[in-house]
């Protein structure tokens, strides 16, 4: 069972909002008495909310802010409301990185980039964030310092309520990042904004490219100092993380490149005195908070403590057929794996030199012909993913051992070699304030760690930005980065780069250039007519 102060301070009140979601659906006016004024009556009611904030992006409950909605709509809490499971689906099934085999509604369109306004999926993708903002606006009203001294709550207790503001509005700013980056706007909601008073406006891509750069600027000196907080929490090395991404991808969104704000924040992580992981495997493995001084942030899973079939549960099983123990898990859904170009990526598939190639079980190996996929229905065919395993490195039982069913991986939202990548790949497209040799170190860095030696190592002449972008690929697939990066590099959905069922054409195929961002679910913007859709849908 893994010792995460935060899977307890979650579990406790995981029960609670769970079982009040299921009986209010989308009523208007539910039938709820957790108001404000009881929710947050003592410091230990906000411990829980604060808790619940932080569980919107690993489990599926969705009751809403007290006395209000929930946001499921009839879409199922599994596929289509759980965020990590949601996010990879956008991230990875539109790129090299992931195919489905299941006709489940619409998801076959993600590979093949056929997407459109009514999809189910990205009507779940839309809410989750929006939900979760909700529920951050409620909390910062809740925690002014009149409301805390009207409760009574002083001293410590209110010193420790104050300073996680910070921290919910790091998550608020996360969950616009998100926003940002999929639809390009978003629905905007702040604390200045109670619920039922008008309907939401929307921000431009610009506006909220600049709402979350603020915020994540504003907060930085009342987070805990980097590596001080309690693991699963965030603190400033989450912040200037975000802040290395955002600026990464910054002339993306805004049309301005800020390649030397980029490195300037991922040099403040990597200053920060983390460190890579000893094993990449084992950073995916079931005892994963071992690997705490790789990661800025990771969501906290847990087999019995946050069960759900949309985290890193999802994970493990969906790329699991016959090979239940390679995998930790008593019984496989024969779902995803990748495709032969990502496998391309590396000169040695095997996993034998460079150990981040996952593709082998005993099942299915690396061969041409396992590689190929003739019917992505087929679950047989194509390369299996083995990157997420409910086993521990250290052979000791998994939380859920009599089930099997739910896993304890932790999923990292931001890794050191994240940052080392972030760093290499500003330089090389003109970003000051770095330097070739550094940028070569960090390269070697995380290549010796893959490798084990130096065997794998680069010379300058190698560091280009095609190299960073395979490297990308290489550290950082099926963790919700591909679609990004191709986008960033120019290639998601012109003809510059194929890779088989690109398109819905075995051989791949370039698609309307309007699939490098998604549509706003048409529901949303029949309700709300403040909502505009995006160019093309």
């Amino acid at each position: 069972m893994k010792n995460k102060a935060i899977k307890y301070f979650i579990s406790a009140i995981i029960v609670t909002f769970v079982a009040s979601s299921c009986a209010k659906k989308l009523d208007l006016f539910p039938t709820n008495d957790l108001t404000p004024e009881k929710t947050y009556s003592t410091a230990g009611g906000y411990k829980s909310v604060l808790a619940k904030i932080y569980g919107t992006l690993a489990i599926t409950g969705n009751s809403g802010p007290a006395g209000n909605p929930d946001i499921s709509g009839g879409l199922d809490e599994g596929s289509q409301v759980a965020f990590i499971r949601m996010f990879f689906n956008c991230q990875e099934l539109p790129t090299d990185e992931a195919v489905v085999a299941w006709n489940d509604q619409t998801i076959k369109d993600f590979h093949n980039m056929s997407w459109n306004s009514s999809d189910p999926f990205l009507k779940g993708i839309y809410a989750r964030p929006i939900y979760n903002i909700t529920l951050i606006n409620e909390y910062i009203r809740e925690s002014t310092d009149a409301k805390l001294a009207e409760r009574g709550i002083t001293g410590t207790e209110a010193s420790d309520i104050k300073k996680s503001v910070a921290e919910v509005r790091f998550l608020r700013a996360f969950n616009y990042w998100v926003m940002l980056d999929l639809f390009g706007k978003s629905t905007f909601i702040t604390e200045a904004d109670l619920i039922g008073t008008a309907l939401p406006k929307e921000i431009s891509k610009a506006d909220l490219f600049t709402y979350i750069e603020k915020e994540l600027k504003a907060i930085d000196a009342d987070l805990a100092p980097v590596k001080t907080i309690e693991y699963g929490r965030v603190d400033q090395g989450a912040d200037w993380a975000l802040l290395a991404r955002l600026y990464l991808n910054a002339g993306v969104y805004t049309g301005t490149p800020r390649y030397t704000d980029a490195i300037t924040y991922a040099k403040k992580v990597i200053g920060g005195g983390y460190t890579l992981y000893t094993g990449y495997p084992k950073v995916f493995m079931a005892d994963n908070d071992k690997a705490k001084d790789e990661f800025m942030f990771a969501i906290n899973c847990d087999g019995l403590r946050t069960q759900a079939y949309g985290n890193t549960t999802f994970f493990v099983h969906a790329a699991c057929g016959d090979e239940t123990t390679e995998y930790g898990v008593g019984g496989g859904w024969y779902g995803y794996r990748a495709t032969s170009a990502l496998v391309n990526i590396f000169s040695d598939p095997t996993g034998t030199t460079d150990k981040r190639a996952m593709f082998t079980t005993t099942k299915y190996g690396t061969s041409p012909s396992q590689l190929a996929i003739a019917d992505i229905g087929n679950f047989d065919q194509g390369p299996h993913v083995k990157k997420y395993v409910n086993v521990r490195s250290d052979g000791g039982a998994i939380s859920d051992a009599s089930g099997k069913t739910f896993a304890d991986v932790d999923f990292p939202v931001f890794r050191l070699s994240e940052m080392y990548l972030i760093y290499a790949e500003a330089f090389l497209r003109g970003g000051a304030g770095a330097d070739a040799a550094t940028a070569l170190i960090y390269m070697n860095n995380i290549r010796t760690r893959a490798y084990g030696n130096a065997t794998g190592n680069i010379g300058a002449g190698s560091l280009t930005l095609q190299f960073i972008l395979d490297e990308r690929a290489r550290e950082l697939y099926w963790e919700g980065h591909r679609r990004t990066d191709l986008i960033r590099y120019g290639i998601l959905t012109n003809s510059t780069y194929l890779w088989p069922w690109k398109g819905g054409v075995s051989s791949g195929t370039a698609v309307d250039s309007k699939y490098n961002v998604f549509p706003i679910p048409v529901s949303n913007i029949v309700a709300n007519p403040n909502l505009t859709q995006n160019t093309g849908y």
